[in-house]
């Protein structure tokens, strides 16, 4: 298996640290808004990424953090006359509503920033103490000279480096490229005591921190956004590696940006639909169906005439799996039917062993559905193992990896089965109540099923029940 790494330019073999243990962080939202479909493509990646690492058979531990407080927070709680922890508790709930509504699992953690402020502050004051970092009245400054492989992850060289859009300008630094640790309280902003008085963390510091404590001072896999490699990342790397003496991170993966009319979608330029839009018109299958058509290193651009393509070849691959979902439970188990299902197992990992490639994993699904339906024609009649085996290819592996349907049928099959059983005992339990005369607590039971919505009808042969 290869992945990408951001930081060698090149395909590598993955090896983690500790097998089968596979450590992996990815860079969460600033929760002051909706996230954009643009962002969604990000996370939905990240999520199949994850998803195929345990299909392989790892164990990963997964962290995804919170940026909670920061100075879009700020603002947009100054503008509402609200204080930054409601603005950033709000969405921080809705972002776990869009994360859902898009089949995205949920993390193993999900780290807070002002939850982690003592391992943050005791992170700078390892830094200072090695004289990486100096306080400047109460702002605290990573001094980037002092690393020599600064600049080793997004390839730039410090003495060509300009100034981006996300470093800050501050006359107190000793170099501009020099980047905030921690920034001293301003009046009406939230802060927290520290050694270097009131204040709060600054923006890269966190994620270093955050990781350290969770997953350890060396993980397998960093994940995020292209526009995180500088100077977020590149920040990550040099004040973690300044603290452990460790290298930081083994892969790094970044995922491309999702343009409309080839211009990057963003909240700064205005040109973005937030996910929970896109979900109002489109299934989260169609959604996740459309991002793993490209591979997630590459730009992609973002049209509703994509989506709606996305949907009619949801609904091909819907169309084979109630088929199977109709079919595997009753056929017959003697007839013989020969299907190379390892041909497809075998093609669908070698696209996703070839660093995560989703379109070629696609792909191979619809070659599947093409031949798997032609051997349907093709036979008079096939076999249980037949239709199991489909049902495992599609279900078990392919779909599942990239989360198309996650075994929504199933799941909803059996859910119904054991719901339906409890039910009737209940009701088993009930008709014994009535017939020893406590008619009251009968009664509790029929009416606790009504506020549930089950409505329960007696009959001189019984009770029955149904499900409003």
């Amino acid at each position: 298996m290869k992945i990408y790494n951001t930081l060698t330019k090149q395909k590598d073999d993955f090896k983690p640290i500790n097998p089968p243990l596979v450590t992996f962080y990815a860079c969460g939202p600033t929760v002051y808004d909706f996230f954009h479909i643009g962002n969604g493509r990000t996370f939905i990646m990240t999520d199949v990424v994850r998803r195929y690492l345990i299909y392989k058979g790892f164990k990963v531990k997964f962290a995804m953090n919170l940026t909670d407080v920061d100075d879009k927070i700020i603002k947009k709680a100054n503008s509402e006359g609200k204080s930054a922890s409601d603005v950033s508790k709000k969405y921080s709930d809705e972002f776990f509503k869009d994360l859902e509504a898009l089949k995205i699992r949920k993390a193993d953690f999900y780290p807070r920033a002002t939850e982690h402020i003592i391992e943050i502050t005791n992170m700078i004051s390892k830094l200072e103490s090695n004289g990486i970092a100096y306080n400047v009245n109460g702002d605290v400054f990573f001094e980037v000279n002092k690393f020599d492989n600064y600049g080793k992850l997004s390839g730039k060289n410090l003495d060509e480096l300009e100034i981006g859009a996300r470093v800050e300008i501050n006359d107190s630094k000793k170099n501009s490229l020099d980047f905030a640790l921690w920034k001293k309280a301003k009046e009406g902003e939230p802060y927290w005591e520290s050694p270097w008085g009131k204040g709060r963390p600054g923006w890269h510091i966190e994620c270093s921190a955050m990781s350290t404590k969770h997953l350890g001072e060396t993980i397998d896999i960093h994940a995020g956004g292209n526009d995180l490699i500088f100077p977020h990342h590149e920040n990550e790397i040099a004040q973690s590696e300044c603290s452990s003496g460790k290298e930081f991170v083994k892969y790094w993966i970044h995922f491309g940006f999702l343009n409309i009319k080839e211009e990057k979608m963003s909240k700064s330029l205005g040109n973005f639909y937030t996910a929970r839009d896109i979900l109002k018109k489109y299934s989260a299958e169609a959604i996740r169906m459309l991002f793993c058509q490209t591979h997630y290193r590459g730009p992609m651009n973002f049209s509703f005439e994509l989506l709606d393509a996305s949907e009619k070849g949801l609904a091909k691959l819907q169309n084979i799996v109630d088929m199977i979902i109709s079919n595997k439970d009753s056929a017959d188990e003697k007839i013989n039917s020969e299907f190379d299902f390892a041909k497809y197992y075998r093609n669908f990992e070698e696209a996703m062993d070839d660093d995560f490639n989703t379109p070629q994993a696609v792909a191979v699904i619809f070659d599947f559905v093409k031949d798997y339906n032609k051997f349907i024609v093709d036979n008079n009649n096939v076999s249980k193992a037949f239709w199991q085996g489909g049902y495992d290819f599609l279900y078990r592996t392919a779909l599942e990896v990239l989360g198309i349907i996650d075994l929504g049928v199933n799941e909803i099959s059996d859910n119904t089965k054991l719901t339906n059983e409890l039910i009737n005992l209940l009701l088993e339990i009930r008709a014994k109540l009535k017939a020893e005369k406590k008619y009251l607590l009968s009664d509790e039971i029929r009416n606790r099923l009504g506020e549930i919505g089950v409505s329960v009808k007696d009959t001189k042969d019984g009770s029955t029940f149904r499900i409003n």
